[in-house]
């Protein structure tokens, strides 16, 4: 009676026949169904996170997909990433000085706050840190577009020239941990994360309000979720606020090591940003 009910209303016949043929988001429910139907005192708040988590972990995968199918039927116009990028780059503003402080109580994040030892002896101005590049509310924002002054074309080899072979040592050392993947996503494997290593490498660039005119920054909105962005931006710019609330907010399933590897991702980021700025600045006082 059940199966002529469920193929009545349309169901996909070839999901009767067992778990292994239906979807993942479906599947990820055995573990709690069984629970409700048999133990139910034994179902707790860990049960409910990990299935919330295993349906985010699809959604996102679906959007890898979906992204990729768009990318490769019709490509976004130039007038059209320019505002994509544009309007990430305002919402980048936004992102931390709010959400970090409501995302989580604000007694619970002192908590957290790793206690260090006093350094201002050691500078001149222990006050002085990021800000945002540009207030809120300005219109035109400055963008440092990367086309003008890349680091394959421009720093690399104006760094090797002021100092010999550091330029190999660190395009090396950038070219490995953004090429570094195991072909995972938490339990899938076999899969292309170069669509989310790249999203994740420009947003940070972006947040330093550097572009790149071949890159659809609307990529960023579809595979980085608000909690990732809070904590992207908390690492790459007030690393002293990062607490391990915000490292488990986000990809919840996924492995400590591919967790790492966006820690990895963000600093490299970070600092090529940091050597585009200076690299520039010194090829303008060069010539």
């Amino acid at each position: 009676m059940h199966v002529d009910e469920f193929l009545k209303t349309g169901g996909i016949a070839e999901w009767l026949n067992g778990l292994e043929y239906v979807p993942q988001r479906l599947k990820n429910l055995n573990e709690i169904n069984k629970l409700l139907a048999h133990r139910p005192w034994l179902i707790t708040k860990e049960h409910i996170q990990i299935v919330d988590s295993l349906s985010e972990l699809e959604a996102l995968m679906e959007r890898m997909k979906r992204l990729q199918e768009e990318r490769e039927d019709e490509e976004a116009s130039q007038e059209e990433m320019t505002t994509r990028f544009e309007k990430e780059k305002k919402e980048s503003l936004f992102v931390v000085s709010g959400d970090t402080f409501h995302s989580f109580p604000h007694s619970d994040f002192e908590d957290d706050m790793i206690i260090t030892s006093d350094v201002s002896r050691y500078i001149e101005d222990p006050g002085f840190g990021y800000e945002d590049f540009a207030r809120r509310g300005e219109e035109h924002l400055p963008t440092f577009r990367a086309q003008d002054y890349t680091w394959e074309n421009h720093g690399f080899s104006l760094v090797n020239r002021l100092y010999s072979d550091i330029g190999h040592l660190l395009d090396e050392k950038f070219r490995m941990v953004y090429n570094l993947t195991y072909n995972t996503m938490a339990t899938h494997e076999d899969v292309d994360t170069t669509m989310l290593r790249r999203a994740l490498f420009n947003y940070v660039h972006c947040m330093f309000g550097i572009r790149y005119d071949d890159y659809d920054y609307g990529e960023v909105n579809q595979l980085l979720e608000r909690s990732l962005k809070v904590y992207i931006k908390t690492v790459t710019c007030y690393p002293e606020r990062t607490t391990k609330r915000m490292y488990d907010s986000y990809w919840r399933q996924f492995k400590h090591s591919e967790k790492v590897h966006v820690n990895l991702l963000l600093m490299e980021a970070r600092m090529q940003a940091e050597l585009l700025y200076a690299l520039r600045a010194i090829t303008r006082h060069l010539t």
